[in-house]
């Protein structure tokens, strides 16, 4: 079983292009929630869109670089992602892997041998809900980054809905 995660709104403060690593902003309360999921035996594993990547905002080295920092910060505390899957193309590409589509979750699946209907999406936005129910897991919306603006949208699609990752992480606990 895994959890998988959005980054921006989610794990870290909301920044439109995050493109440097020293703009990343890791939420204080991320890595006590990602530590309470793996202790009860989920991956992490992030799964995000980086359309900066295909808009030339960013390239995949300074992606790297962001995804370093965001690993380093969690394991200080204890913490850790199993994988991070991103999606670098824009809406136009019409991939596989952009989310809504579930192909960043199929693939990880597949690399992983997840029991996706054991599995949550957790994320904050609609998007994130949608592409956790294409692929087949339950869904968490956090109200954290866009969380406010899309909890009236999509509300009724979500399994669950908290104030913030940590919170989503002790609803979950209690399933498990």
């Amino acid at each position: 079983k895994a959890i998988f995660l959005d980054r921006d709104g989610t794990v870290c403060e909301e920044s439109i292009y995050l493109a440097r690593a020293e703009d990343l902003r890791v939420f204080p309360f991320a890595a006590g929630a990602i530590k309470s999921l793996q202790n009860k035996g989920f991956l992490i594993i992030l799964i995000t869109n980086q359309s900066g990547i295909g808009r030339g905002f960013f390239d995949e080295n300074a992606l790297s670089e962001i995804h370093d920092k965001l690993i380093f910060e969690l394991s200080r505390q204890g913490a850790k992602l199993d994988a991070i899957y991103f999606c670098p193309h824009i809406s136009a590409d019409e991939c596989v892997c952009r989310k809504p589509k579930a192909g960043m979750i199929l693939e990880a699946a597949e690399d992983f041998q997840i029991d996706l209907g054991q599995s949550w999406m957790i994320g904050d936005k609609a998007v994130d809900v949608e592409t956790g129910i294409s692929a087949g897991t339950k869904t968490a919306l956090v109200l954290t980054g866009y969380g406010q603006n899309e909890a009236e949208k999509i509300s009724e699609k979500a399994d669950l809905i908290g104030k913030d990752l940590s919170e989503i992480a002790e609803k979950i606990g209690k399933y498990f």
